[in-house]
């Protein structure tokens, strides 16, 4: 049994049917302690979608973890930078109107929050150092051009399943 601190109680609450579901765990609560029983794997998974869901992500994303095989990843801007200025730092990876971050989550195919000075990332395994790399630079004031333009060229090919990896029910 796996006992997580919940910050966001009431949205894994309404979504706990759902969660259990499919997650194959089973999620009780006492106050702000959310318990996880299931078999180890099932746990770890379930804590890393609820921990997506603390930090802020929609549900489909957090889904995500678990139905594509896709990782939570989170960067402290001031492990990147010493400007002290960092609401400057966070506005040049939202960009205007949040363009910046829609256009880094489109071209690197995942789904990225920003939460004080934490940016979590989920993303598939292949992508997940192109677009921690891309958003180091940003933070580290490279051009968004340039940033974007990296992202095309290192964007990872499709693989060609042969069959190997054993599918999941």
């Amino acid at each position: 049994m796996l006992k997580i601190l919940s910050e966001k109680l009431p949205r894994i609450l309404k979504n706990k049917k759902q969660l259990q579901e499919k997650l194959g765990v089973k999620i009780t609560n006492r106050g702000k302690e959310v318990f996880i029983d299931g078999t180890a794997e099932d746990e770890y998974t379930a804590e890393k979608v609820i921990e997506a869901l603390n930090f802020g992500f929609p549900f489909s994303a957090a889904l995500d973890i678990k139905l594509e095989d896709f990782i939570l990843e989170t960067l402290n801007i001031k492990d990147y930078t010493r400007r002290n200025d960092l609401h400057r730092v966070r506005a040049r990876i939202i960009g205007k109107e949040g363009r910046a971050l829609k256009t880094l989550s489109n071209l690197s195919e995942s789904h990225i929050e920003i939460k004080d000075n934490n940016i979590g990332i989920i993303a598939s395994a292949e992508n997940l150092k192109n677009i921690q790399n891309s958003i180091i630079l940003i933070i580290q004031g490279s051009k968004h051009g340039n940033v974007y333009k990296g992202l095309e060229k290192n964007k990872p090919q499709e693989i060609e399943d042969l069959g190997l990896k054993e599918v999941k029910k």
